[in-house]
């Protein structure tokens, strides 16, 4: 293995001036720029190609932050939620009609657990409780309400707190029901199952009225 593949190995090679040669090995210590990095010693830096006015040094650190969340959602896409079997596309147009179909997708899904935050697991006080931090830095602490929550598995109002997939299990368990009468084979009518109190509570959450929804 060559001396520099060798010291590199350890990322150090940036620190070193080699002089290499048949049956001669040198080196001097790059002082200066081993001081500029132990300055960093501790320290990461987040680099944004956007604009100050568009995205303060706050909103960047967030948004770094919030990779999880976009790792979250790509393994929604692959298994939990959306179970997107992997498929080979050979034109551009096709990979693009993909990625935009998962991405309106997780975007309907974005839209579905911040409306749905109360009946599930997440901090709606969250901003609350990132307004109170020294820095952006600093580690986001729980709020009291999504402790309780967490504590009695129940909403502010006393419905059934649970994951997302639950949630939305429950709700596909709401069904509409094409009715036909026997003596009268092309009279046909629509009947909806009755909701749950868990359903009622998540269709207000939505907005929604599924019975007038066709």
């Amino acid at each position: 293995m060559a001396v520099g593949a060798v010291i590199d190995k350890r990322k150090m090679a940036k620190h070193f001036a080699l002089d290499i040669r048949d049956g001669h090995l040198s080196f001097v210590r790059r002082t200066d720029q081993i001081e500029a990095e132990a300055r960093l010693d501790g320290i990461y830096v987040i680099r944004t190609s956007m604009p100050a006015e568009h995205l303060d040094a706050a909103e960047a650190v967030q948004a770094y932050k919030d990779l999880s969340r976009v790792e979250r959602a790509f393994r929604s896409m692959k298994t939990v939620d959306l179970d997107i079997r992997p498929i080979r596309h050979w034109t551009a147009e096709r990979v693009r009609a993909h990625v935009f179909l998962c991405m309106l997708a997780y975007h309907v899904e974005w839209h579905l657990r911040d409306a749905l935050a109360p009946l599930l697991f997440h901090d709606t006080e969250l901003e609350a409780a990132r307004a109170e931090r020294t820095s952006p830095v600093a580690k986001t602490e729980p709020s009291e309400a999504v402790k309780e929550k967490k504590a009695t598995k129940r909403s502010a109002d006393g419905q059934r707190v649970m994951s997302f997939a639950d949630l939305i299990a429950h709700l596909g368990t709401f069904t509409r029901n094409t009715m036909r009468v026997p003596a009268r084979p092309k009279h046909r009518f629509v009947l909806h199952s009755k909701p749950t109190p868990l359903q009622e509570a998540a269709f207000r959450l939505l907005d929604l009225d599924p019975v007038r929804v066709q």
